[in-house]
């Protein structure tokens, strides 16, 4: 079984991330997407909260799994028994970081592949803190969410929230 792992923050999730699952869910036998704790980070959403939001959001991609993990990514998928890591590319800016991340876990972990989604080109302006910062501001962003998270996001700023 080809399992690839599609590892992010996640915070929250976009058109663009959905996009990116779908079409490795298509490639793969089995897609997990690995909702990053970094306690180093202070994200708008809880771990518990963003795995909400992409499991309502995968509902019938049947070969996709939601998880989340701390620590080395490389430890991560070979818990996992992966070894495909699945990132997508927006611009070049993504590329040079990306492809650094891959280089430094090829060498951790020589199993270990990394394999680049190219943005959708209706994506490649999108990304989470683009939609965290029209969200804060009151604007719309039914277009740039999965439905099923929409309703969290704009509660979330009702309530008074603030990005972290």
């Amino acid at each position: 079984m080809k399992i690839a792992v599609y590892p992010g923050s996640f915070d929250p999730i976009t058109m663009g991330h959905l996009d990116i699952i779908k079409r490795a869910a298509a490639m793969f036998d089995h897609v997990i997407v690995a909702v990053l704790t970094n306690s180093k980070k202070s994200p708008l959403f809880s771990a518990d909260e963003r795995k909400h939001m992409i499991k309502e959001s995968v509902v019938g991609i049947n070969n996709v799994e939601i998880d989340e993990f701390d620590g080395l990514l490389v430890d991560y998928i070979k818990k996992k028994n992966a070894y495909t890591i699945v990132r997508g590319l927006r611009a070049m800016s993504d590329f040079e970081n990306e492809f650094q991340m891959a280089l430094i876990n090829k060498k951790m972990n020589p199993d270990a592949e990394t394999v680049f989604f190219s943005t959708s080109l209706d994506y490649m302006y999108l990304s989470s803190s683009v939609v965290r910062e029209i969200a804060r501001g009151g604007g719309d962003i039914s277009t740039l969410v999965p439905e099923q998270a929409h309703s969290m996001i704009i509660n979330y700023f009702k309530k008074g929230g603030q990005c972290k």
